[in-house]
């Protein structure tokens, strides 16, 4: 009696244990669901009102710079790289060149592998104090004095730009795309246009041309049929000719005998 008592008690135990660890797996399990759930219901990231003012102030003591022309072989990392030793460069935008100029160079040079380049420029500095010292202090300057540099020999040509954001930049650019897409669309519109108008031309030529041979053989239909009526007219004709023609004198032996009465009477 005294083992089944014992033994009844550890499998009592034992299954306490497993209930137990059951649990905690369990709670386990939702600990690490609300986690998950957490990380995914983030807050969306909310900026202060003061935040903002600061952010517009800042903004407004920035200053532009107008690069009027890019050296060939210096793109936007080369500009920054070159112009952030004078102070900091917070903005940089330079316009490519358009394909048809592209062309034409690659045309003017004789070589097809001509590397992208740049027509003009804006750089946004921090201050308009730094953007004003380095328009005014590199305007018509040498790039660099290395004669083997491949910017040797070129000169800036910048104008700092008085009472102008980054948000005109941004809104001439977006006048200038949308001005080309309309432009785009109009250009393809009056193709459309003008190749509808080529295709009914066509058609309607096609027609013309249908409608002139049907009455060209309708023609020589009516020619072939009036030239076999004249032909056959004029054999009866030649017929008729042969068949009544006069070959020689007409001779009539009735009245031989009062010939010869009066030829014997005149004897």
């Amino acid at each position: 009696m005294g083992q089944s008592d014992d033994s009844d008690r550890g499998t009592a135990d034992s299954i306490r244990d497993e209930e137990e660890h059951e649990e905690e797996e369990e709670v386990s399990i939702d600990t690490t669901e609300n986690v998950s759930k957490k990380k995914r219901a983030k807050k969306p990231f909310t900026l202060s009102l003061e935040a903002t003012e600061d952010f517009n102030a800042k903004l407004k003591e920035r200053g532009v710079i107008y690069l009027a022309r890019v050296p060939p072989r210096m793109g936007p990392t080369k500009v920054k790289q070159i112009l952030s030793d004078f102070g900091v460069v917070t903005r940089i935008y330079l316009e490519p060149e358009d394909k048809a100029a592209k062309k034409r160079r690659q045309r003017s040079s004789g070589s097809k592998s001509g590397g992208k380049r740049y027509k003009e420029g804006w750089i946004e500095y921090e201050s308009k104090k730094i953007a004003k010292r380095v328009a005014s202090s590199l305007n018509n300057m040498t790039i660099t004095n290395h004669k083997r540099s491949v910017h040797f020999g070129d000169l800036w040509n910048m104008k700092y730009l008085s009472k102008f954001q980054w948000a005109h930049l941004t809104e001439k650019v977006a006048y200038e795309r949308r001005m080309r897409e309309q432009k785009l669309r109009i250009e393809m519109v009056n193709a459309r246009r003008e190749n509808q108008a080529y295709s009914n031309l066509v058609e309607a030529g096609k027609v013309m041309d249908n409608i002139d041979k049907r009455r060209r053989k309708r023609e020589n239909k009516e020619g072939d049929g009036n030239s076999a009526k004249k032909s056959k007219t004029n054999l009866d004709t030649i017929r008729a000719t042969r068949k009544f023609k006069q070959t020689q004198p007409v001779t009539d032996r009735s009245d031989r005998k009062a010939n010869q009465s009066v030829l014997g009477s005149l004897v």
